[in-house]
């Protein structure tokens, strides 16, 4: 099937990285990240990228390629991802899209994330804002895009100069430039599996021993190296579940291994959202783990699906 392409998604710890390469070697494929905190540099021990010995000679996308310092967005992910996928496919191999953020993931499917973007503009609207303020620049918005306006309070600055951006751009308003691209048929043809567990409390505690792994690695070194490279805490991905507790504890002068406890607390939430994202999603094969996971019966069930839904 034309523009096909295989997803591996579910929460935070299941395997998804493992079972990605499994399939890759099966299919002949290359993985795209779908991790919205694995897009940055000098973050592979808190975001749990893939080790050389883990990518097992298979092309990785996407993975540490962003400078922490920037603000990575999900219509610039959509524009990377799908170069990549499109020059995957037109390799002949199979793009496998390895990550739990599900908006980049289903962005990317659908195209509905690319948003045009003009960093320039960007900037000139907020300083505009900056000096005008918030209440002046709603109500140029309203003049353009009246919908949009009747949405937002004058202190959401990001989302005003951000309509006001699309506008400018585009010749339409934001309402109308999401609805027609909503419109269009999905980019991609895709197969779609979700790995989790069948009980919630084995979940829990793959959680729980990951971030006792990641401190054991060096996540506090790796968040110390990261501000001394002076990362703002301020940017997103200072953000990151785990980075932004040890810099609290740092700030604090409390000893980072005071945050443990919370980093597990915030994995499990992610988690949990993530999950409610998925339940949201229609399409997906599930393939839910009992105690450990079970990657040989995990590849029979994946092969199947992908054969049954003949992306390729």
């Amino acid at each position: 099937m034309a523009n096909g392409l295989l997803v591996i998604t579910g929460p935070t710890a299941v395997g998804k990285t493992r079972m990605g390469v499994l399939l890759a070697e099966r299919f002949g494929g290359e993985i795209i990240s779908a991790d919205s905190m694995q897009i940055y540099k000098g973050m592979s021990i808190g975001t749990a990228a893939p080790t050389e010995e883990e990518m097992r000679g298979v092309a990785h996308h996407l993975i540490g390629c962003v400078p922490a310092f920037e603000n990575y967005s999900v219509s610039r992910y959509v524009a990377d991802a799908s170069l990549a996928a499109d020059d995957i496919l037109s390799r002949g191999l199979l793009p496998i899209i390895v990550g739990g953020t599900g908006l980049y993931i289903d962005s990317l499917i659908s195209g509905t994330g690319f948003v045009p973007s003009d960093t320039a503009l960007r900037r000139r609207l907020s300083d505009e804002y900056d000096s005008s303020g918030g209440a002046a620049m709603l109500e140029k918005l309203a003049e353009a895009d009246a919908e949009s306006a009747a949405k937002l309070h004058p202190n959401d600055k990001k989302r005003i100069v951000r309509a006001l951006e699309v506008y400018t751009l585009t010749g339409q308003t934001k309402s109308e430039f999401d609805l027609e691209t909503k419109l269009r048929a999905p980019r991609y043809n895709a197969c779609r599996i979700a790995l989790s567990y069948a009980d919630r409390a084995d979940l829990y505690a793959r959680i729980d021993a990951r971030v006792d792994d990641m401190m054991h690695r060096g996540l506090v070194c790796e968040v110390r190296r990261l501000l001394e490279q002076g990362v703002p805490r301020s940017a997103t991905a200072m953000q990151a579940i785990g980075y932004k507790e040890i810099a609290a504890a740092l700030d604090s002068g409390l000893s980072p291994e005071i945050a443990v406890g919370a980093i597990k607390q915030a994995s499990r939430r992610y988690a949990k959202r993530q999950l409610t994202w998925l339940a949201r999603g229609t399409g997906l094969n599930w393939i839910l783990w009992k105690n450990m996971p079970d990657y040989e019966s995990g590849l029979a069930y994946s092969t199947k699906f992908v054969a049954d839904s003949g992306i390729i």
